[in-house]
């Protein structure tokens, strides 16, 4: 590990790795500046890797520390890795009502969320947008979760979390300003608008660990209910879609690599 980056307080440490997931969102993005068409199968290829990404690194990451610190304060195993995860869940839902998105081969007559007049581009990108929330939230509470200083919660697992959540972000900003190409939208738009997507992962990920380092008894449920918000994302989204057009079995074989790599990267650097 790099001794500078050691040094860091977890919420600059937070920045830095929630900054380093935005960079990967804005390097796919700027994938359009080179195709202007993504072929299908490799766009649900993506969207099943990311769900695989999000799936291991919800245990890994954040249920399995979660779960151990509890042990380790003699509480009820049990209660707040389901409180915190039920609740994340919950949380994501409700934001799924409210805010106005449309996903990729939708008409814009059915775009979910509060309606709105927005433009089709912008209801594509907060689609995205959604799911970056609970990326950047997990990783902030990761870092946050190394201050209190236990055993489940290490700077190396924090640190493969931001990895592999940056690994998958860069097929997701490809898959957001490629489309976005397609609407018509000029190169330089689509990669602003991409790159966008990936700008909530900061803000999510300073306020994750600022909240964990100030009130450590709620990490426990802190780190499930960023795990509980990812796994909805993906039941909810990512699979449904990488699924839509019929390429079942190269969107189950992304979420298979997804979910390899990250498990590698958690069990290898935690």
């Amino acid at each position: 590990m790099i001794p500078w980056f050691i040094n860091l307080s977890p919420i600059q440490q937070a920045l830095i790795g929630t900054c380093f997931t935005w960079f990967l969102t804005a390097l796919g993005a700027a994938v359009v500046f080179f195709f202007t068409e993504i072929n299908k199968k490799v766009l649900d290829g993506m969207l099943g890797f990311a769900a695989g990404v999000m799936i291991a690194a919800s245990y890994w990451s954040l249920l399995a520390p979660a779960i151990a610190m509890v042990e380790a304060s003699g509480g009820i195993i049990w209660i707040p890795p389901l409180l915190g995860f039920l609740s994340g869940g919950l949380f994501l839902w409700g934001v799924d009502k409210l805010l106005p998105h449309l996903h990729q081969g939708f008409p814009t007559r059915e775009a979910e969320g509060i309606q709105t007049g927005w433009q089709r581009s912008v209801l594509l990108v907060l689609a995205i947008t959604l799911h970056n929330i609970p990326e950047g939230l997990a990783v902030g509470v990761a870092f946050g979760a190394v201050a209190a200083d236990l055993p489940s919660a290490t700077l190396g697992g924090a640190v493969a979390l931001a990895l592999g959540i940056g690994i998958q972000n860069f097929p997701e900003g490809a898959a957001v300003s490629i489309p976005l190409r397609r609407e018509g939208l000029s190169r330089s738009k689509s990669f602003a608008y991409g790159q966008f997507s990936g700008v909530v992962e900061p803000v999510a990920g300073v306020l994750g660990a600022a909240a964990v380092i100030f009130m450590q008894p709620l990490l426990p449920y802190a780190l499930s209910f960023a795990a509980g918000a990812m796994i909805y994302v993906v039941a909810e989204e990512l699979i449904p879609e990488s699924q839509a057009e019929k390429h079942s079995d190269v969107a189950t074989l992304g979420l298979m690599l997804g979910f390899a790599v990250m498990m590698t990267l958690d069990v290898a650097l935690g």
